[in-house]
Parts: C-alpha cells; structure tokens; sequence
C-alpha cells in the first residue's frame, strides 16, 4: 500500500490536489459523474490502469469523501462505486478542465470511454435555441438521458421514460453526428474528416 502524499500547503488549490490529484483520480470521477459503476464498469472505462491502482484511488477517494460504495436495489443487488455530495461538486471543476484541455493537441489514437463522450457532450453542448427537450441515448449498451432544459444541458446515466429522440449508436457515431447539429452540440469536428 502506497503512503499519500501531500503538499503541506494550506492553499485550496493544494488542499483539493490532496484529495483528488493524484494519477487517475479525476478520471475516476469523470466516469462516476453520471451515475454508479461497478469496478469492471470503471476498468473498462479507464483501460491504462492497473486494478490495483484502480482498488487503491478508490480506497483514497472514498477516505477523502469523494466516492463511496453502495449496494444497488434488487434485483440487481450489485457492488458499485459512487460520488458523494462532495464528488459531484468536481463536475464544474471537471467541466472547465475539460474546456481549457480541448484546446491542446490530441496526441493519441484512442477513442472515447462512453463516459468520456458523455462528459464531453456535456462540455461542449450549446443549447441555445433547443427548447426543453429529452433524449435517450443509447451509447455501447449503456442508456443516458440528455436533458435540454432553461438554457442547460444535463446528463444522466439511466433511460428517460418520455424522449422526444432515442439514438442508439457507437461512440465515434454519436461524435459524428454530434458534429453534424452545432445548434445543440458545438462539438469540433475532427480532423481530417
């Protein structure tokens, strides 16, 4: 077991680095922002980590009060891992990381986790002129609400009972077509495309 290890700055910025700043730790909760996973759920999500390393920033996060496990109602009655009140509190945190890291080059060919997609629809969506509206999304078997409602978009994991549009795609089709409607998500197109 690794010993954590701190700034010893009473700074906020080094504060919240104690907590959520080492290595995997944001990404974490970036796959925990739109609802409970299980650990399988997360090493799929993040595939450049190690299980064990995933197993200790959990126990970390979970210490800081950022994640915690619970028990999903039967008839799943499945182990997952979820933020707490404190942990969703990063979201716009992550969301303006997100904004300022967009603006660097891409350096890899790897695609998108689903949550990653999800998260970067919810970084760059526009909603001006979208009205209220519901979608479901159905992205690698995993249903998302997206919800267009007073001038902001919210994603959930979970399906929407009433949508106005179901879409079931792949992650690098729904980025595609994302692209291809700037009204709702001013997404950049890719390029080369």
């Amino acid at each position: 077991m690794t010993t954590a290890r701190h700034y010893d700055d009473p700074c906020g910025i080094a504060r919240a680095l104690d907590a959520a700043g080492d290595r995997w730790a944001l990404l974490i909760v970036r796959e925990l922002i739109f609802g409970p996973q299980r650990f399988s759920q997360l090493r799929a999500g993040l595939p450049g980590v190690s299980p064990n390393v995933l197993a200790q920033r959990l126990r970390e996060l979970a210490a800081a009060g950022i994640v915690r496990s619970a028990l999903l109602d039967p008839p799943a009655a499945v182990a997952v891992y979820e933020l707490t009140e404190r942990g969703l509190a990063l979201e716009p945190v992550l969301l303006e990381l997100a904004r300022w890291g967009s603006q660097q080059p891409v350096t890899t060919t790897n695609g998108l986790s689903v949550s990653a997609l999800m998260f970067a629809l919810r970084t760059v969506a526009d909603p001006a002129g979208a009205g209220d509206v519901s979608y479901a999304l159905r992205v690698a078997g995993q249903w998302f609400t997206l919800e267009v409602a007073g001038g902001s978009v919210m994603i959930r994991r979970g399906r929407t009972g009433q949508p106005a549009a179901t879409l079931a795609a792949g992650p690098a089709t729904l980025r595609s077509v994302a692209e291809r409607f700037p009204r709702l998500f001013a997404v950049p197109a890719t390029p080369g495309r």
